[in-house]
C-alpha cells in the first residue's frame, strides 16, 4: 500500500507510549517476560536472517539513500510494516511522543538534508497517548516527558482524532518552515497522514488517511491529486528488495 501512495505522492508533485497517565498510575514491567520475549526476537533473527541472502546485507552496507524520512510516534502499534513491506534502505525512521519535529530535529535534519529523502512523512494515529496526556494535566509526570509534551499545541479537552490530526497539521507547518526552500525547488513533499485503526475518521480501520500535504489541507482538493493510489501504476524497487 504505501509504496503505491509514495509514488503517486512523488508523481503529483514532478506513521508513543500507551496512554501517558500519572506516575501514580504507572506499571512496572517483568523481568521473566523479557528473557522469553528475548529468546524469540533471537528466533525471529534467525528466521529473517535465513530468508535473505548475502547480498541483500552486502547491499545494505554500501549505504542508505531512503526515499523517504518518517517522523512517527513511539506507540508500539505503529509501525513500518504497514507503510512497506521491506523498509530497509527505504525509511529513514524518526520516532517519538507526539511525532514531533522539535524534539527530534537533528535526526529530521540529517534524513532530508543529509540523506537525501524526497518524502517528509509525519505520521499521527489514533488512540495517540501523547495527545491524550498533552490535552490534559500531566505536571505530575516525569520532568523530561513533560518537555516533550510542551511541544505538543493542540487544544485542551478536545477529542484525542481532532488533537491528532491539529497536532499533525502543526508539524507540517513546522516543517514547511524548516524545509520550504527545498519544497519550492521540488527537491522534498511533506506530507501529514493519520493512522487510524480505531478508525475514529470513518475511512476504515488501519487506513493511512492523508490528510496534508505541503501545508494543503483540503479534503478535495487532497482527493483530485492529479496521481492517485488507483491510477499509479509505477513505484521504485530497490535491487536488495
Amino acid at each position: 500500500m504505501f509504496k503505491k501512495q509514495l509514488a503517486a505522492l512523488l508523481a503529483a508533485t514532478a506513521f508513543v507510549v500507551p496512554a501517558l497517565s500519572h506516575a501514580a498510575e504507572h506499571h512496572g514491567g517483568d523481568a521473566s517476560v523479557a528473557r522469553a520475549y528475548i529468546k524469540e526476537i533471537q528466533k525471529d533473527g534467525k528466521s529473517y536472517l535465513a530468508a535473505h541472502k548475502s547480498d541483500f546485507f552486502k547491499e545494505l552496507a554500501k549505504g542508505q539513500k531512503p526515499r523517504a524520512t518518517v517522523v512517527t510516534c513511539s506507540d508500539s502499534r505503529v509501525h513500518t510494516n504497514m507503510l512497506d513491506k521491506t523498509p530497509e534502505g527505504d525509511l529513514f525512521m524518526v520516532r517519538n511522543i507526539g511525532n514531533q519535529l522539535a524534539t527530534a530535529k537533528g535526526s529530521v535534519q540529517y534524513g532530508v538534508n543529509h540523506l537525501g529523502s524526497s518524502l517528509l512523512l509525519f505520521i499521527g494515529h489514533s488512540s495517540c497517548g501523547a495527545i491524550k496526556a498533552a490535552g490534559g494535566d500531566y505536571s505530575t509526570l516525569e520532568d523530561p516527558i513533560k518537555k516533550e509534551l510542551d511541544t505538543i499545541n493542540i487544544t485542551k479537552g478536545s477529542a484525542n482524532i481532532d488533537g491528532v490530526k491539529t497536532n499533525v497539521n502543526n508539524q507540517v507547518t513546522a516543517a514547511m518552515q524548516e524545509f520550504g526552500d527545498k519544497v519550492k525547488n521540488g527537491e522534498l513533499l511533506i506530507v501529514g497522514a493519520v493512522y487510524d485503526f480505531a478508525d475514529d475518521m470513518k475511512q476504515g480501520a488501519g487506513k493511512l488517511n492523508i490528510i496534508n500535504m505541503n501545508g494543503e489541507t483540503d479534503p478535495a482538493v487532497l482527493r483530485n491529486m492529479p496521481a492517485t493510489e488507483e491510477k499509479s501504476g509505477h513505484g521504485h524497487d530497490h535491487e536488495h528488495h
